[in-house]
């Protein structure tokens, strides 16, 4: 085929609550459940945006003030290991860390919980672009951050 699946997430998200400098709860909903209440795998990265937007906040940078200054954080790429399912009306404790940066893209690990039950880990791959829609460097916030 000429191309290959996977190559930018190589993080290995850490099953220890404690490696994660930020959690974020959320509670599933009805709608994202089937008939026995098991939430539906496509839910699962609505819910990593969420969290991933509540740690940028958390850090004082907003996807609108990143925008307005020019920089754009596009998903190149996402993974999921599904554990064990997670189901209707539960707390999901989603922990965030950045993982890896690189001059124009970084990855973010996440470690999805309830009560300290291990339900799913995850990677998303972020691109850095302009309001043009082409690449550019991180800006150095991002490639030189407080967690490392």
């Amino acid at each position: 085929m000429g191309y290959t699946v996977g190559m930018r997430a190589t993080a290995r998200p850490s099953l220890g609550p404690a490696d994660y400098p930020f959690s974020h709860p959320v509670r599933t909903r009805f709608a994202e459940t089937d008939a026995m209440g098991i939430v539906h795998h496509s839910a699962y990265l609505p819910y990593l945006e969420e969290a991933r937007v509540a740690y940028l906040r958390d850090l004082g940078r907003s996807y609108a003030a990143l925008h307005e200054s020019g920089t754009n954080l596009s998903v190149v790429e996402a993974w999921v290991g599904y554990r064990m399912p997670l189901r209707f009306d539960e707390v999901v404790d989603i922990g965030v860390v950045v993982a890896e940066t690189a001059r124009a893209w970084f990855q973010i690990a996440y470690l999805l919980t309830v009560d300290d039950a291990v339900r799913a880990t995850a990677v998303t791959v972020h691109g850095a672009v302009g309001n043009d829609g082409r690449p550019q460097r991180l800006p150095d916030w991002l490639r030189e951050p407080p967690w490392d």
